[in-house]
């Protein structure tokens, strides 16, 4: 692949203007040094089974690691906005990293940080990449029309149509594209087919921008995100930015996720678990194999680590 991430280890100062919540000297008071103390939990293809919701064991896994003092971040591509149905449906207060790690912020709206993409790089961007013009999406820091910008459907559509329905509301058609860029957008997004995304990602390998490059694919349904984000932003460095503020070490995080955008977060995580249905080049890695979205893999993941619970092999992908 010509798009290609390097992950670097980062160390950030612990000096930010607010304390969001009280949750780090909880955690202090009920969990010891060495244990586990933070589980980052991806969304799509990993909390959500097949059918778009959270198993029951799942998420009595999860309440149960917030019961015992266990902090609980979702990190996922999708926005803010789009994420929070599905995250309070854990029942509990936590916070949200979204849009690959552009967005750090509260189920109640605080913001503990945001890495936007310059509105200059992203005129470059379309630029460069007019070739996919109908396959490009903007996403802005709002909630109303104008939060996800696009020039058509009609490319778009044949991909992600039940998305798109999701999010009519906030869609705004501008042409061209590159109008809506009076302010700085989180990301630019290229959706398609997964042999087109191909060509998309070896153009943007090319393009010499200072950009974070991300895919997500569903081979199954011919599908192919890739999102594209202001340089060193990932889930991975939001979530290292997350640890140090909480004074919590990578050998006390968790995560689990299954797709290419979580590579990142599963590289910083001392505890890294890969779903059953991960890719093989995915599987490969390395990280520990739990079991499939559709067998509550991260139910089983969490009881391995609180419990020492044995994983059992995995069913199917």
């Amino acid at each position: 692949m010509a798009a290609h991430f390097v992950y670097r280890h980062l160390s950030y100062p612990r000096r930010f203007k607010s304390e969001p919540g009280d949750g780090a000297a909880m955690l202090e008071s009920l969990v010891a040094a060495d244990s586990l103390r933070l589980i980052a939990i991806d969304i799509d293809g990993t909390l959500l089974n097949p059918q778009f919701q959270i198993s029951e064991a799942d998420l009595a896994a999860l309440r149960r690691a917030n019961s015992q003092g266990v902090e609980v971040i979702v990190v996922t591509g999708r926005r803010h906005a789009f994420a929070l149905p599905i995250v309070r449906q854990l029942g509990f207060d936590l916070w949200l990293i979204s849009s690959n790690g552009a967005i750090t912020r509260s189920l109640e709206g605080e913001t503990f940080h945001r890495d936007l993409l310059s509105r200059v790089t992203c005129r470059d961007l379309i630029g460069a990449m007019q070739e996919f013009r109908g396959q490009t999406v903007l996403t802005f820091d709002t909630e109303s029309a104008g939060t996800i910008v696009i020039e058509r459907l009609q490319e778009l559509e044949q991909s992600i149509q039940r998305w798109l329905e999701k999010n009519m509301e906030y869609i705004r058609f501008v042409v061209p594209i590159e109008d809506a860029l009076t302010t700085d957008p989180v990301q630019a997004m290229f959706c398609g087919p997964v042999a087109l995304m191909q060509k998309a990602l070896a153009a943007l390998g090319s393009c010499g921008l200072p950009i974070t490059v991300l895919r997500t694919e569903y081979p199954g349904r011919d599908l192919s995100i890739v999102d594209v984000l202001n340089a060193d932003c990932s889930k991975g460095h939001a979530l290292e930015r997350w640890a140090n503020y909480r004074g919590i070490r990578r050998e006390q995080v968790m995560a689990v996720g299954d797709n290419y955008n979580d590579i990142e977060m599963l590289a910083f995580a001392g505890q890294p678990f890969i779903m059953g249905n991960a890719s093989q080049e995915l599987r490969n890695r390395g990280w520990t194999l739990t079991r499939s979205n559709s067998e509550s893999g991260v139910a089983a993941a969490i009881e391995a680590v609180l419990d020492g619970k044995e994983l059992e092999p995995v069913i199917s992908r």
